[in-house]
C-alpha cells in the first residue's frame, strides 16, 4: 500500500476552514464582501450571541442575487464568478476569487441560503439548506431580490476550534471592527450591525464623510481634515483628525486599498510619519484612508483572508501618503476646531455645529504645564505611599528633554540617579490606589456629566465593564447609541478631569478587553494610575522634582513602574569612571 495518499473532500474543506475561518469575524469579512460583489447597495449585518459563543450570523443584501444552479455551485470549493483564469488574478477588483469561502464557512457549520436574481419576472427564489457542507435541502422559495444567508454553530464539527474561542465581548468587538473597516471602505453602501436585536451602527450610503458621522460620532467627524492627493502612482482621499484626537494604538489608523481594506504596517507607518512631531511618542492619529492604485501594482493573492497585500513601489506609495497626511495637517487648524466645511456634508439630522464639543487648546504653556504638574503632585501627596524611605536622600541637579531628572544621591557614597518622570509618579499613584481598592474606592459626582461618545466596538466592551467600573468609581449612564454620560469618577482624577483623559481611559480598557473581575479591576488600576501620571514633555520645577522623588522614595517597590518599566537608574561613581575609562 502507498503511503500518500489524496484527502477526502470533507477534510481537504476543513483544512481550508482553519486557513479562512479563523473566527466568527472571519465569516462575517467573507459574507460581506460577497454581498459588496453581488452590488448590493443595501447590508443588514445581524448577530445573535448566547453566553458562550456567537451563535449566529446572517447577511442580508439587496444585490444581484444567484439562480437555482449558481447557488448550489457556490458552496463547491474553488467555484467562483470573479475570475476565468490566472491572467484575471493581474486586475481583479472584487473582495473574493478564490471561491473557497463559502465552502470552508458550510463545512464547519450549519447554513441557511436564500436567494433570487434581481434580473427576471416572478418571486420565486431557492432556499438551500446544508449541514458540514452537504447540501441536505434545496427547494423553491418566495424571497426578494438578493441573498440572504444564515450561519448558525459555527465549529459544531470541529470541537477543538469551538474549545478555543474567545469571550463573546472579544469576538463581538473583533465583528465590530471587521464590518466598521467594510462600511468605511464602502461609503456608498449603507450598512446596518445589529446584536441580539439591538442596532449597533448604520452608514447611510451617502458618502465617506457621513460613514464617519455614523461610526465615530459628530465631535470627532465635526473636527476632521480632508485628506486629498493624486499623484502618478496613486490617488488618495479620506480624512485625518486633528492632533487632539489620537489614540494609544494604531487602531484608528483605517487604509483601503482599491476599496479593499487592508493591513500594512508600512502604510500605518507612513500615516503616522505624516504628523511628524506633532504628536508625542507612543500616540497614533485617528485617520480613514481609500487608496486608489493601479491594480498591477497590488499582489491580493498572499493570504488566504485576503487581508495582507504586496504592493509594487511600496516606498514611494508610503511617501506620497506621508506627503499627503504632512500637506492636510499644513493646511489646516491642528487645534481641531469644527472646519466651516463641514455642514455641507453632515445630514440636516445630525447635531448642529453650536451643540459640538469645544476643542481642547493644542498647546500649554510652561505655566500652564507647571500647575497641571503641580496638581498632579499634591493629589498623590496627601499621603506617603509607605512610612518607609526605600531612597537614599537626594538633592535635585535638574530636567533633560522634560522627561528626566538628574539627581544625585546625598550622604554616604556618592550616586547619580535618573528618574523617569512619568514612570516614578505612575508607580507612586499606582500603590495608593491599591491602598484605597482595598479599603473603598474613593469617587466623587461630577457637577455637569461628561458626555463622551465612542465606535460601537469600544462602546461594546465597556458597556460588558460597567459593573467593574462602578467599582472603580466610574458611573456611567448610556446617552444615546455607542454613547456615555460619565456621572461619577475616582478623586484621584481630580475635581475637572479633562474629557480626553476620561475618554482615554475608555479606549484603554476597551484594548485587550477584560477576562475577570481581578484581572479587570488591575487593569483599570494601572490605566488611571498610568493617564493620571505626570507626563514625559512636563517641564518641572526644582521643588516639584524634589517632591516626586521624595513620593517615590516612600513606596514599597520605587524602581519599576506598575509595567515593569525602569522608575529610576542608579549610576555609581564606579559605573561613571568606566564609561570615562577612568578604571
Amino acid at each position: 500500500m502507498t503511503r500518500i495518499h489524496l484527502l477526502d473532500d470533507a477534510t481537504i474543506n476543513k483544512i481550508a476552514a482553519g486557513e479562512v475561518v479563523e473566527r466568527p469575524a472571519s465569516v462575517v469579512k467573507e459574507l460581506v464582501e460577497n454581498a459588496v460583489d453581488a452590488g448590493a447597495k443595501k447590508v443588514r449585518v445581524e448577530i445573535t450571541t448566547d453566553r458562550e459563543h456567537v451563535s449566529s450570523i446572517r447577511v442580508v443584501d439587496d444585490g444581484e442575487g444567484m439562480t437555482a444552479e449558481d447557488a448550489a455551485l457556490a458552496f463547491a470549493r474553488h467555484a467562483t464568478s470573479k475570475i476565468r483564469s490566472s491572467d484575471d488574478l493581474v486586475t481583479i477588483r472584487t473582495m473574493g476569487f478564490r471561491g473557497e469561502a463559502l465552502a470552508s464557512i458550510a463545512s464547519v457549520s450549519r447554513v441557511l441560503l436564500v436567494t433570487k436574481p434581481r434580473e427576471g419576472d416572478g418571486i420565486t427564489g431557492t432556499r438551500i439548506y446544508l449541514e458540514a457542507g452537504d447540501i441536505l435541502d434545496s427547494t423553491d422559495t418566495g424571497a426578494p431580490a438578493g441573498t440572504d444567508i444564515q450561519v448558525t454553530d459555527l465549529f459544531y464539527n470541529t470541537p477543538a476550534r469551538r474549545k478555543f474561542s474567545k469571550t463573546v465581548k472579544t469576538e463581538l468587538q473583533h465583528i465590530l471592527h471587521i464590518a466598521e473597516a467594510m462600511a468605511l471602505a464602502h461609503p456608498d453602501i449603507a450598512f446596518s450591525l445589529f446584536h441580539n436585536g439591538h442596532e449597533r451602527f448604520r452608514t447611510t450610503g451617502t458618502g465617506l464623510f457621513n460613514a464617519i458621522l455614523a461610526i465615530f460620532g459628530v465631535d470627532i467627524a465635526g473636527s476632521l481634515i480632508p485628506v486629498s492627493k493624486t499623484a502618478p502612482m496613486i490617488a488618495i482621499e479620506g480624512y485625518c483628525a486633528p492632533i487632539r484626537i489620537d489614540r494609544p494604538n494604531a487602531e484608528g489608523i483605517v487604509i483601503s486599498v482599491n476599496a479593499r481594506q487592508v493591513a500594512s504596517p508600512a502604510l500605518t507607518r507612513a500615516v503616522r510619519e505624516g504628523y511628524g512631531t506633532l504628536l508625542p511618542r507612543g500616540r497614533y492619529p485617528l485617520a480613514i484612508l481609500n487608496l486608489t492604485l493601479d491594480t498591477a501594482q497590488v499582489d491580493i493573492n498572499v493570504h488566504p483572508t485576503k487581508r495582507e497585500v504586496r504592493i509594487d513601489g511600496e516606498g514611494d506609495i508610503t511617501r506620497e501618503v506621508a506627503s499627503a497626511i504632512a500637506d492636510a495637517l499644513g493646511g489646516a487648524d491642528l487645534a481641531g476646531r469644527r472646519a466651516p466645511e463641514v455642514k455641507a456634508y453632515a445630514p440636516a439630522e445630525t447635531t448642529p455645529a453650536s451643540a459640538v464639543r469645544e476643542a481642547r487648546p493644542l498647546y500649554r504653556t510652561g505655566h500652564q504645564h507647571s500647575l497641571d504638574s503641580d496638581m498632579r503632585l499634591r493629589r498623590t501627596g496627601e499621603e506617603k505611599s509607605g512610612d518607609r524611605r526605600r531612597l537614599p536622600p537626594m538633592e535635585v541637579l535638574g530636567q533633560v528633554a522634560g522627561a528626566y531628572i538628574i539627581a544625585r544621591t546625598k550622604g554616604g557614597e556618592e550616586e547619580l540617579a535618573i528618574i523617569d518622570q512619568h514612570a516614578a509618579h505612575e508607580r507612586v499613584l499606582y500603590e495608593q490606589l491599591l491602598r484605597r481598592r482595598a479599603q473603598a474606592v474613593e469617587s466623587q459626582e461630577l457637577i455637569t456629566p461628561l458626555v463622551v461618545p465612542l465606535q460601537p466596538k469600544v462602546a461594546a466592551s465597556v458597556r460588558s465593564a460597567l459593573h467593574i467600573l462602578q467599582q472603580e468609581g466610574f458611573l456611567l449612564d448610556e446617552f444615546g447609541p455607542d454613547t456615555f454620560a460619565v456621572r461619577t469618577i475616582p478623586v484621584v482624577l481630580g475635581r475637572q478631569p479633562d474629557p480626553g483623559l476620561v475618554e482615554d481611559i475608555l479606549h484603554d480598557i476597551s484594548e485587550g478587553g477584560i477576562v475577570s473581575l481581578s484581572e479587570g479591576k488591575e487593569k483599570i488600576t494601572t490605566i488611571i494610575a498610568c493617564r493620571g501620571a505626570i507626563k514625559a514633555g512636563s517641564i518641572l520645577t526644582p521643588d516639584q522634582m524634589t517632591t516626586l522623588i521624595d513620593q517615590l522614595a516612600h513606596c514599597d517597590q520605587p524602581f519599576t513602574c506598575p509595567h515593569g518599566r525602569p522608575a529610576i537608574v542608579m549610576l555609581p561613581r564606579a559605573a561613571l569612571d568606566a564609561l570615562f575609562q577612568r578604571t
